[in-house]
């Protein structure tokens, strides 16, 4: 059975998209099946890719408006074990339009029950926001994957999202569990970059990855030659970073 992993964080240039791409892909290079749902509305782990966001036919879009199947929106990508259901700007409207909708929270739910068993990981890149989008992805989730910028706001707004995961447990979905805070952006030669690891670990202890994301040009080049990390530079840093966390996600659930 599959374990669905939610990537949020409502703060904004914080390595989500990043990880969900790159996580996902090194996940299927270690012979995992994974699917990656774009649930952003900005459509950035769509581009990156490799899709045209402007041909996505079939995307999440519908799959929160029950009119496809969740078989219906997959997309086969370049890189192994890995299929996509891709985003598109349509998205934006999704919150207005389910907002008088019966059960509005447990819609991605719904429409993942049918292919929940054919992955190992199904991840999930959640939009900027605490609104409906990222609440479907929380409730619809086994657990969520928090990234967390090493910089000086790091923390900031991470207390307001850790009691929006608290009171998903509570009303929509009691076995949400926290699968990890992932540092991100981690510079060694920075005193802050230290701070923040320093603080994290210190507060949050084991609910930190062992693995940090460190500051690389690679990682910001790839998408925009639509391609995840290890199709772009398997031999560069961000390409070991990623590599180690799905290592250390594989043996958590092992």
């Amino acid at each position: 059975m599959g374990k669905i992993i939610a990537i949020a964080n409502q703060k904004g240039g914080v390595g989500k998209t990043t990880t969900s791409i790159n996580l996902a892909a090194s996940l299927g290079v270690l012979e995992k099946k994974v699917l990656l749902i774009d649930a952003d509305p900005q459509a950035n782990s769509t581009y990156g890719i490799g899709l045209d966001v402007e041909a996505v036919e079939i995307g999440t879009y519908q799959l929160f408006e029950h009119a496809n199947t969740a078989r219906e929106a997959i997309v086969k990508t370049d890189t192994p074990n890995l299929d996509i259901i891709p985003a598109h700007i349509d998205l934006v409207a999704i919150e207005i339009e389910l907002v008088d909708k019966e059960a509005r929270e447990y819609m991605l739910k719904k429409a993942l029950e049918s292919i929940k068993d054919d992955y190992d990981y199904i991840l999930i890149d959640c939009a900027p926001s605490l609104g409906l989008l990222t609440l479907n992805a929380l409730t619809a989730a086994d657990s969520v994957i928090i990234p967390i910028q090493c910089e000086y706001f790091a923390l900031e707004g991470l207390g307001k999202l850790l009691n929006t995961i608290k009171s998903v447990q509570k009303i929509h979905n009691t076995a949400l569990d926290i699968e990890g805070l992932l540092l991100t952006m981690y510079d060694s030669r920075l005193r802050l970059s230290n701070q923040v690891v320093e603080e994290v670990q210190k507060h949050f202890n084991d609910m930190v990855f062992d693995t940090i994301i460190q500051r690389n040009v690679k990682l910001s080049e790839a998408p925009s030659y639509g391609e995840n990390i290890i199709n772009y530079d398997a031999a560069s840093k961000g390409a070991a970073n990623y590599l180690s966390l799905a290592k250390e996600i594989i043996n958590k659930n092992s």
